[in-house]
């Protein structure tokens, strides 16, 4: 699979910052191609669910679930006992490497359209279920043995999520007006690439600021943010390979379970865990693991794709 011409906007973004250059994204700007991005991608899984909504479609969706749930405990000692950090600290981590990034997704997407290569169009709705299991796991690690835990105070915080309120909103307008959806095909369909080129941009420049910020404990994070998602995207390898997916949508959930959250999770567990030291979440996820797999790990898991799909 050949380097795509979007990944080189990344590129741009992150010489531009670590090179100490003047450009400035005017404020506002990444939020707003975040919420494009998120909408665009409920809309178009929306209108491929209603088309393809089936039993083995549930069990496939219920897999997610269960994928969503596992990955946290795979991160989770990793940070706690071999990193020696605090509870809270691993379970806030673990979050984010339990959930998904919308920007690696999206790239990952464009990489399999750009090569004509097949994959399961009602995808979108796996990404939205794995956007909240792993936020449910982190609060029960951090306060495991506290019998002071309010549930009904974690689903509020969790469904209010921005990424989960755009991402679920999108794919409920896409399932239910369908046929109207060609009126907006020329903005979120047509103007995807495009947009998703200008968020690689801005995100190459957050994670060279990012990587600047790396100084305690740099070395353990950039092994652990490197071969995390290699052992993850591993694990999501053989649960798709067990939902008998394309070799498209095993790439996929291999690119879904290596990927770190970088902004649903750091906004929901500053208010689920606000003891937290929040800081390391975001530098691992946004600083190493989103370059890596952007750079370096579309490739690996093309592979990985292919294997898993001779089994």
């Amino acid at each position: 699979m050949q380097l795509d011409i979007i990944v080189l906007f990344f590129v741009l973004g992150f010489i531009a910052r670590i090179i100490g250059s003047d450009l400035k994204i005017p404020k506002g700007f990444h939020h707003g191609i975040s919420i494009f991005l998120m909408l665009a991608i409920g809309l178009k899984g929306g209108t491929a669910l209603a088309e393809n909504i089936s039993t083995s479609l549930f069990l496939q969706a219920s897999l997610f679930i269960v994928l969503g749930l596992l990955l946290p405990f795979i991160v989770f000692p990793i940070f706690k006992w071999v990193g020696n950090f605090k509870t809270t600290d691993a379970a806030t981590i673990a979050a984010h490497y339990g959930s998904v990034s919308i920007g690696t997704y999206a790239v990952a997407v464009a990489l399999l359209e750009s090569q004509q290569i097949a994959y399961e169009s009602y995808f979108p709705l796996f990404v939205v279920l794995l956007e909240f299991p792993a936020m449910f796991v982190a609060v029960f690690l951090a306060n495991k043995g506290n019998g002071n835990v309010n549930f009904k105070h974690w689903v509020q915080h969790i469904l209010k999520n921005e990424s989960i309120v755009l991402l679920f909103g999108g794919l409920l307008i896409g399932l239910v007006a369908q046929e109207q959806m060609v009126k907006l095909t020329p903005l979120f369909k047509e103007l995807f690439t495009g947009v998703l080129a200008l968020f690689l941009l801005c995100m190459g420049m957050d994670a060279a600021s990012k990587v600047n910020a790396l100084k305690q404990d740099s070395a353990f994070l950039l092994a652990v943010g490197t071969v995390a998602p290699l052992i993850n995207g591993f694990i999501g390898g053989i649960f798709a390979t067990a939902m008998g997916l394309s070799t498209g949508g095993i790439f996929l959930t291999i690119v879904l379970g290596a990927s770190a959250s970088y902004i649903a999770v750091p906004i929901a567990m500053r208010s689920l865990i606000p003891e937290a030291n929040h800081s390391y979440g975001m530098t691992t996820s946004l600083g190493i693991t989103f370059p890596f797999n952007i750079l370096a790990g579309m490739p690996v898991y093309w592979v990985l794709a292919i294997w898993f799909s001779n089994f």
